[in-house]
Parts: structure tokens; C-alpha cells; sequence
């Protein structure tokens, strides 16, 4: 599998599967751990038909770190490239302020000076981060 990156306006939101949010709070970068797993991920999910993809990041946001104050950026689209293509929308958001992890399938968050190394998904998920990074500079 290959990931793409795209302009957000080349894609139409209909196509969009999934949010992805590289998330910082006060010079770290947020990560959360899923109930079931041992590994690192960013915090994200899936779009629900007829959602906006920008409204599946805020709420995975806060689903997934208590973030409720923040500045959320649309980034670019990614596709990732297999048998078939998947679309997500990549952000960045500043959080200046969170709450107590709601109840979710999310066990813990944690925040990291840099990109640990124990990922969810190795193949992807560095590949969005210095995305992001790029963008930031």
C-alpha cells in the first residue's frame, strides 16, 4: 500500500472515509492508545454518511483526546493506494485545552516530544505526521 497526498479541494467530501487529526498541546504531539492495543496512534476515525469530514475530525478529536479548545486546520486529502483507493482528510489542530479522556474505545492519551516508535500502523501513520510537519514549516 501507497499513500498519496492531495489537495483538500480535489476531492469531493462524499469520498472522503476517514479524519485524521496530528494533534499538539503545548509543544508536544498528542497520542492515543486503543483499549485493545499496546501501540501509539493519532487520533482519528471514520466519517458517517452525510457527515462533513471536518465536523469527523472535531468530533474524533474530542472522542479520542478530551481535546475541547483548539484550532483546527484541514492539511490535505491522502489516499491510500492498494487493490482500491481510500480517501481521508488529514488536519492539524493546535489544542490549547482539553478535558478528562471521555468514555470511548480509547484506554489512554499521551503526549510526545516526537513520533514514537510503537505505532498502530508503521506504514501510514509517519508518512501524515511529517506530512503535517511539512506543512507546519
Amino acid at each position: 500500500m501507497t499513500i498519496e497526498f492531495e489537495d483538500t479541494c480535489v476531492v469531493e467530501n462524499g469520498l472522503l472515509e476517514y479524519a485524521v487529526i496530528v494533534s499538539r498541546y503545548q509543544e508536544q504531539w498528542f497520542f492515543c492508545r486503543h483499549r485493545m492495543r499496546d501501540t501509539w496512534e493519532i487520533p482519528g476515525g471514520h466519517r458517517e454518511p452525510g457527515e462533513l469530514a471536518l465536523d469527523t475530525a472535531r468530533q474524533e478529536l474530542f472522542e479520542e483526546t478530551g481535546a475541547v479548545d483548539y484550532n483546527l486546520f484541514p492539511v490535505c486529502v491522502y489516499c491510500m493506494v492498494g487493490e482500491s483507493r481510500g480517501y481521508g482528510l488529514l488536519c492539524y489542530a493546535d489544542v490549547q485545552d482539553f478535558e478528562p479522556l471521555p468514555k470511548s474505545e480509547i484506554a489512554e492519551i499521551f503526549l510526545f516530544e516526537q513520533l514514537p516508535e510503537r505505532l498502530t500502523y508503521p506504514g501510514i501513520q509517519p508518512l501524515l505526521f511529517e506530512r503535517v510537519r511539512a506543512w507546519l514549516s
